[in-house]
């Protein structure tokens, strides 16, 4: 009686697998998403605020270190403390942060709501989206001659111009974040007998909150663009207004010690929005 071919008769003439040399082991801190130490990661937060340094110093050196042209670190760190001594860098501080605080402040008072409504019911997305869509293309800037025209060289002007620049961008982008909401979510609160209003406190605006605030640290540094645009023009404080103020008269010593202050009060409010996220969505 002759015997079935099975598979294991043909496997001889397979051919065999290609040695391939074990894989590498890839350092950590290049690990795709993976965590790295904390003290790595200070070394390398500290090491790229030293190289930006570091490369200026360099550029101003090879200029002769001309402080009327591209003044060195330390030049402009002197021009900034001299700023501070005459009093006239807190008053132009004071001045920008009272602009972005209303100006941005009433963006978000805006678009969180708006935002939230967009994202949670299909019908006024349908409504609103396309109309804010297109608005958000129109570049802010181009509204300043109109403003001064209806509101004049004051301040409504510069605050309308904040809230023109950030309004629609933090509205969809708090729509797209409450979106994300799982719908699972949304079913089982129904199930369990949630009406609408309890779902959108209890369970939309919770889950959503971490990505609003995510929302907002990233168009407060619009803002703070949008500020210094509108300080250029017709103003008598501000930090903008200090830059133009001293290029007048070829200060470009104090136009980089402003621009410094500028970066770190972005960079305060970054870390204080990072931090109160984290806070507020220590479950993500």
């Amino acid at each position: 009686m002759s015997r079935q071919p099975t598979a294991a008769d043909g496997r001889e003439s397979w051919p065999k697998l290609p040695r391939r040399p074990p894989a590498r082991r890839r350092p950590r801190l290049l690990a795709i998403r993976a965590p790295i130490p904390r003290p790595a990661r200070w070394v390398l937060m500290v090491l790229s605020v030293a190289v930006t340094l570091g490369l200026w110093q360099v550029a101003s050196l090879l200029i002769d270190g001309r402080p009327d042209f591209l003044p060195s670190p330390g030049q402009a760190v002197r021009a900034g403390v001299d700023l501070a001594v005459s009093g006239q860098l807190g008053t132009d501080i004071w001045a920008t942060v009272n602009r972005v605080l209303r100006g941005f402040g009433l963006a978000v008072l805006v678009s969180v709501p708006l935002g939230l409504a967009m994202g949670s019911f299909r019908a006024v997305a349908a409504g609103l989206e396309p109309v804010i869509g297109l608005l958000r293309y129109l570049p802010a800037s181009a509204f300043i001659p109109l403003l001064i025209i209806w509101l004049g060289l004051g301040e409504p002007s510069k605050v309308a111009l904040l809230f023109i620049g950030t309004v629609f961008f933090n509205t969809l982008m708090t729509a797209d974040v409450v979106r994300l909401v799982p719908g699972e979510l949304i079913d089982v609160s129904y199930t369990l007998g949630a009406r609408r209003g309890e779902v959108l406190r209890k369970v939309v605006v919770p889950h959503a909150l971490p990505g609003m605030i995510d929302a907002i640290r990233v168009n407060a540094a619009a803002a703070w663009n949008f500020v210094v645009v509108a300080e250029l023009i017709a103003s008598e404080s501000g930090l903008g207004y200090r830059i133009v103020r001293a290029q007048r008269f070829n200060q470009i010593d104090r136009i980089f010690a402003v621009l410094m202050v500028i970066a770190l009060i972005g960079l305060a409010i970054d870390l204080l929005l990072r931090m109160l996220r984290d806070r507020v969505g220590r479950w993500t």
